[in-house]
């Protein structure tokens, strides 16, 4: 009995030694799957771990300064800015950071691409009268501080989705530059909004470009035309006295988006440059002439625009310097000349000489199109050119000169309806016979970049505007008070206007 209780706890002392150094034997851990370089694409791309798609990330942190304006990249021209009195800011001040993530798999009928980028602003803005001594804090971000009574809120912060696209098989179905644009859009060797061309910022679409292989391609386009080419349908039956001395010659009068525009455009990109030829449609839909749908509407008319650019790099001046030009023409489609980052409206202000006149100011306004109670559509032609001249002076210093124009031009119809309405709310001193609201606009500049190490640059960049208007030499008008600048109602000389504004950058890129 003792022997064979001794023999069963030998052989239990057995099984739990064999279990034990069982334990001890070391198990095959899982395969660390590293992080590895993709070629497919070029440099920066890597493996996400566990697929077969690459991904790049990029971007650039910004501090952007614009002294003497009241916005980012455009000319003290309207409100606050345009005042020229305490409401103007000495600068306007943003910080940027932007986020690129680029995504790309290879598979049997080509590559599948993603593109996002994300740009998080934080913007000083303005400050505006209310009328009554006090005055109300308006961020450019949207968020506003009455009497600046929460700091917290004096600025705003901003995200901004620029692009967000899918490319496959030549097509592009997203957030995208227009198919229109040229790859430097409104800034061919500056920051700040130049007229003359259409605009770099993205927009929706559904677009197909053909490659034929040698730079050549021809790309079409439906893309969504709210608000990125919408330069105004205005009815001036609504006009009002305030609305004309801000610029706006009646009641923004849109309906619903019920066509996108659409694109067609060629391009030749190669070693020595870049040729594109663009063309636009783009569908004027108006709503009503008055408060309810038995007021009757205009009927549609579809506008159109045309460009024409030209790269040319590898200079005499330098291997790396180049001129990029470009010239639009459009009907019925403004927003292709002037694009749509910058203002639709300018009233600049300015000293006076004129006996009994307050002070002189610049009115000018851009429309597609403009109608009265009862009446068609008639459009509105604008026309412009913008290019630059860039040359490196060696691998860390960099100068841009730089020059942009653009004409709005009413026809006989639109300008009996928009002097009309002058007459009746501005008592406009030289009549009918005195008033045409054709105005042109143009800036220049120079802009000089200072790159000490690979990604980190200093801008300097000074600009230039200049905005001519078409009324009779000596008219006056008679504006409304205008709590929100200080002006008060008096006698004004219209006059053309000047200004000028400062832009400092640091920007690191990554």
């Amino acid at each position: 009995m003792k022997v064979a209780l001794l023999l069963a706890s030998a052989a239990g002392l057995t099984v739990l030694g064999s279990a034990a150094q069982a334990a001890d034997l070391p198990v095959k851990a899982k395969a660390i799957e590293y992080v590895k370089v993709c070629s497919l694409y070029g440099p920066g791309f890597y493996y996400i771990p566990g697929t077969d798609t690459c991904i790049k990330l990029g971007g650039y942190t910004r501090m952007w300064m614009d002294v003497n304006s009241n916005s980012m990249g455009v000319t003290p021209d309207f409100g606050p800015g345009g005042a020229q009195n305490r409401y103007g800011n000495g600068y306007t001040w943003r910080a940027r950071q932007l986020l690129d993530v680029d995504t790309r798999t290879a598979t049997e009928y080509g590559t599948v691409r993603t593109f996002a980028e994300l740009a998080f602003n934080w913007t000083s803005g303005s400050y505006s009268g209310l009328g009554n001594g006090s005055t109300v804090y308006q961020s450019i971000g949207g968020v506003s501080a009455p009497n600046n009574a929460n700091p917290g809120a004096v600025a705003g912060g901003t995200l901004g989705v620029w692009f967000a696209f899918i490319q496959f098989a030549g097509f592009t179905m997203g957030q995208a530059i227009s198919q229109f644009s040229t790859p430097w859009g409104e800034y061919p060797g500056n920051y700040v909004e130049l007229p003359g061309s259409s605009s770099w910022q993205p927009v929706n679409q559904f677009s197909y470009t053909a490659n034929f292989g040698q730079g050549v391609t021809f790309s079409v386009s439906a893309q969504d035309q709210a608000p990125a080419t919408q330069g105004g349908v205005l009815n001036v039956s609504a006009a009002s006295a305030a609305g004309i001395a801000a610029g706006t010659y009646g009641g923004n009068d849109y309906a619903g988006t019920v066509a996108p525009d659409l694109i067609a455009a060629l391009r030749v990109d190669q070693a020595w440059g870049l040729f594109q030829a663009s063309l636009a449609a783009h569908d004027n839909h108006a709503a009503y002439y008055g408060a309810s749908e038995l007021s009757g509407h205009p009927d549609d008319k579809w506008g159109w625009a045309g460009q024409l650019a030209l790269s040319v790099k590898n200079l005499p001046t330098g291997a790396s310097d180049s001129i990029n030009v470009s010239g639009v023409y459009a009907n019925g489609a403004d927003r292709y000349v002037f694009n749509q980052n910058m203002v639709s409206v300018f009233a600049r202000y300015g000293g006076t000489s004129l006996a009994g006149a307050y002070q002189s100011i610049g009115i000018a306004g851009l429309s597609d199109s403009v109608f009265v109670a009862g009446s068609g559509q008639e459009l509105t032609t604008a026309y412009g050119f913008n290019g630059a001249f860039n040359h490196n002076w060696d691998p860390h210093w960099s100068t841009s000169v730089f020059g942009g124009y653009g004409a709005v031009r009413y026809n006989s119809t639109a300008k009996g309806y928009i002097c009309g309405a002058f007459v009746a709310n501005l008592a406009l001193s030289s009549g009918v016979a005195g008033c045409n609201p054709n105005f042109s606009y143009a800036t220049v500049g120079t802009k000089t970049s200072w790159t000490p190490i690979k990604g980190l640059s200093f801008i300097a960049e000074l600009d230039y505007s200049m905005l001519h208007q078409n009324f009779a030499g000596g008219s006056t008008v008679a504006l409304p008070a205008q709590a929100g600048i200080g002006k008060p109602a008096a006698l004004y000389e219209l006059r053309d206007q000047n200004s000028i504004a400062v832009q400092l950058i640091a920007q690191r890129n990554f």
